[in-house]
């Protein structure tokens, strides 16, 4: 499948910040929450908006089912949510041809749009997502209320409807032990820290995923371009030795073992992927050639985990040797 467009070589700071997105939902007036509404009603829901998605945005792909596969690949690409229940009755996912923006439909609301871009890049993908959702709402009518905004199956996402993040890589913070502090510190501003995979996953391999529902699209900025300060000044704080011998021992690791898992590989990439962005002797890969890596670690269930690892582990010698 075509890479996301967020893999651009072009990315603004792309030596922390892999990935900007903005995702907005909305719900269909007069319909039951996905929720609440029974197996019929889901499929109405999907055919209207799908109906809508045709019309309007006509260079949306359709998918009504999808293989393991590319399923594994869209949640690596951060395309579609790994909760995505996608084998369900009246569940449709949409994507462009630039793998810039997609649709979840009947996930946790009606309809969710979102947009990458890559890199430190907020205004791109707020002015795709939000040029997509105009697009529609001249088909589609949407629930608002005047005291909530706008209504959501979660209560703490009702108003804008809007998440802003940005995908992090904090690993100078995280070497330093300083991660901890700056996380408490974003929180208290009400902004989330979550891991590469979203809500349920942890910071593995400092890749951290920082975002707010609502708010000002300055405010957000200016949260992270704090963040970018921090994490730079950080990095300048590690010796160029230290750096090679870690990212060393990283790829010593990845290219003797016969499988590794999820974790292992992702703290692995996030050495070379440091190693790479200063420059350090013998990694020359750049550091979205180690970020499209990411994308291809085959998230797996338990029963099939040693095979994964085993894939994981072909990958990155692929890579690394």
């Amino acid at each position: 499948m075509p890479k996301p467009a967020w893999l651009a070589e072009d990315a603004p700071h792309g030596d922390v910040v892999l990935s900007s997105r903005t995702r907005v939902m909305r719900n269909l007036r007069g319909q039951l929450f996905p929720n609440r509404a029974n197996e019929a009603q889901l499929m109405e829901i999907m055919r209207t908006i799908l109906d809508a998605a045709r019309e309007v945005q006509p260079a949306l792909e359709i998918f009504k089912g999808l293989t393991n596969a590319e399923r594994d690949y869209l949640v690596g690409c951060r395309l579609v949510s790994p909760d995505f229940e996608w084998t369900l009755p009246g569940r449709a996912f949409l994507v462009d041809a630039d793998r810039s923006i997609s649709l979840m439909v009947n996930e946790e609301d009606h309809l969710r749009i979102q947009a990458l871009s890559a890199g430190l890049s907020l205004s791109n993908c707020e002015n795709a997502s939000y040029g997509c959702l105009n697009a529609l709402e001249s088909r589609l009518q949407f629930s608002f209320s005047p005291d909530f905004g706008h209504l959501s199956a979660s209560p703490f996402n009702c108003g804008e409807g809007r998440r802003q993040s940005c995908m992090f890589h904090l690993i100078g913070l995280a070497h330093q032990r300083r991660l901890p502090s700056v996380i408490k510190a974003l929180a208290a501003k009400g902004i989330a820290v979550r891991g590469l995979f979203g809500e349920a996953s942890r910071a593995i391999g400092a890749y951290a995923q920082v975002s707010v529902i609502g708010g000002s699209r300055s405010e957000f900025a200016g949260a992270c371009e704090y963040l970018l300060h921090e994490e730079r000044t950080a990095r300048k704080n590690v010796g160029r030795e230290t750096l090679l011998e870690r990212a060393q021992h990283a790829r010593d690791f990845a290219l003797s073992s016969p499988l590794i898992t999820l974790a292992d590989g992702m703290r692995v990439l996030g050495w070379v992927r440091w190693a790479a962005a200063d420059e350090i002797e013998g990694f020359s890969l750049s550091p979205r050639a180690a970020d499209a890596a990411l994308t291809t670690l085959e998230l797996r269930g338990p029963s099939r985990e040693e095979m994964a690892g085993r894939q994981r582990a072909d990958l990155l010698r692929d890579l690394l040797s």
